[in-house]
């Protein structure tokens, strides 16, 4: 608890390994974020293709998209 104190009220320049531990929190933010919204990503993508499906087929058959 002690460090985390003297962390906060240090005011001296960011040393590279606080920059590294920055990038590190940030990384795994973002490793995160991907994990949880891959599922709604390879949902929208389904639907996608099955969009284009649907008009390439309504093309070929001589309908129009709507």
């Amino acid at each position: 608890m002690s460090f985390i104190k003297n962390f906060i009220a240090d005011e001296s320049g960011a040393s590279a390994a606080e920059y590294a531990l920055i990038l590190a929190i940030v990384g795994a933010a973002i490793a995160t974020a991907a994990v949880a919204l891959s599922g709604e990503v390879t949902e929208a993508l389904v639907d996608a293709e099955a969009a284009l499906q649907t008009a390439d087929t309504a093309r070929t058959a001589g309908v129009p998209a709507d």
